[in-house]
């Protein structure tokens, strides 16, 4: 069983900056596509960035490109999302997911086989 738990929202100012952290037990994030999705209220649930299982590859949201970068550490089994310039339409619940089944980063929800709990992040204009 795979369990991930998010943490590093909150509130920020637009042009802000955050760092959520996503640490994950039962599985080695070294060994696992791992992606960040959001939903905002009344909104469907989005992919926002992944990387691959060998770390080599990235792959993010047009509406992110650029501003966002996600990343790993083996070590703490842990992966990031690192948010800089933040805007007001960023704000929603960002989850942590884990891709078991498949290789390759999915964009589509039902792709990924294990979710976090969420962190919410909030960005005042």
């Amino acid at each position: 069983q795979v369990q991930l738990v998010e943490s590093g929202g909150g509130l920020v100012q637009a042009g802000g900056s955050l760092r959520l952290s996503c640490a994950a037990s039962g599985r080695a994030v070294s060994t696992t596509t791992m992606g960040w999705f959001r939903q905002a209220p009344g909104k469907a649930r989005e992919f926002v960035a992944g990387i691959s299982r060998s770390g080599f590859s990235t792959y993010y949201a047009d509406s992110v490109k650029g501003r966002f970068t996600i990343s790993r550490d083996n070590a703490k089994n842990t992966v990031y999302l690192q948010m800089n310039s933040l805007k007001p339409e960023d704000t929603a619940v960002y989850y942590c997911a884990a891709r078991i089944l498949n290789i390759g980063i999915g964009t589509i929800p039902t792709e990924y086989d294990y979710w976090g709990q969420g962190t919410q992040v909030t960005v005042s204009s």
